[in-house]
């Protein structure tokens, strides 16, 4: 059995919490019956022993196979990884999502994806990231009564992904301790409004209009802080012809996108001016999850 998720990025700018996509960028887990449990771990993280005895997927995927079977079965397990980690680019996601889809396929149980998708609550209670790795595509998502309701927005080729990847990392708690507190009418009105706007931007492939949408008031700034390179990266992207560049998810990494024959130049310009970072032109992903058999 193979179960792949892809990358996303969550936020968008003003979307708090509640925007994300997906990227073309998968993490992939094959499994099947053994007589002894094994991990083994192929791309990002092979190097961190760490991973193998303390594994988020392992311990998700037992408390859903041992609730569905009520008996314990040992697996082998081979992980190859593509969606690096803690950069914001919805690895841990990727990875809740796998366990409980996997942990489902192994005991013999299809269920839908929106099942999949409000079991990765109980994990992830942000429906952002959660949301376009189980279905791909734009998504705009909401929480009510501990289940994600959503729309979904298939994205069209001509139009790419460059994600900038730092060579370090943003803590995701620490970088929630430095937003406000609370926020004035004036920029919750602000957020709001420009939310709506890249809803409706997405949805009428308006991408012109994303510059001016993606606009945000909320948590960028105060996270961009951290990693002060990435207003520098954002200020390159615009200034090359990105149609949006915004933080993804709490960073580190900064996504931008592109029509197909602007990408290259753009991903050039900035490779130039931070040739410590590496910079990747994908596409977007449509599928979300997929399980193989």
């Amino acid at each position: 059995m193979t179960i792949s998720v892809p990358a996303t990025s969550a936020n968008l700018g003003p979307g708090f919490d509640s925007l994300g996509l997906a990227i073309d960028l998968r993490n992939r887990v094959e499994f099947h019956q053994s007589r002894f449990f094994s991990v083994s771990i192929k791309g990002e993280g092979e190097n961190n022993p760490r991973l193998k005895g303390n594994n988020l997927f392992i311990s998700i995927f037992n408390d859903h196979y041992n609730r569905l079977i009520k008996k314990r079965q040992n697996f082998k397990f081979t992980f190859y990884n593509q969606i690096p980690m803690s950069r914001g680019l919805g690895s841990s996601s990727a990875v809740i999502v796998s366990a409980i889809a996997s942990a489902h396929e192994a005991a013999g149980i299809r269920v839908s994806k929106r099942r999949i998708l409000n079991h990765a609550l109980v994990y992830e209670s942000h429906p952002d990231n959660i949301t376009p790795a189980v279905m791909g595509g734009f998504n705009a998502a909401t929480v009510e009564k501990n289940k994600v309701f959503s729309q979904k927005k298939h994205l069209p080729d001509y139009i790419k992904a460059i994600v900038v990847i730092p060579n370090k990392q943003m803590n995701t708690a620490r970088g929630r301790t430095l937003l406000p507190k609370s926020y004035s009418k004036e920029n919750a009105t602000y957020n709001l409004s420009h939310t709506a706007l890249s809803v409706a931007a997405f949805f009428n492939e308006d991408w012109e209009m994303l510059k001016l949408a993606s606009q945000d008031r909320f948590h960028q700034k105060a996270r961009m802080k951290m990693l002060p390179e990435l207003f520098t990266v954002q200020k390159v992207a615009y200034e090359s012809g990105a149609l949006m560049s915004t933080l993804s998810g709490s960073g580190s990494t900064f996504f931008s996108m592109a029509y197909d024959e602007d990408s290259s130049m753009i991903a050039n310009k900035l490779s130039q001016k931070f040739p410590d970072f590496t910079v990747k032109i994908l596409n977007f992903d449509n599928n979300g999850l997929i399980i193989e058999k």
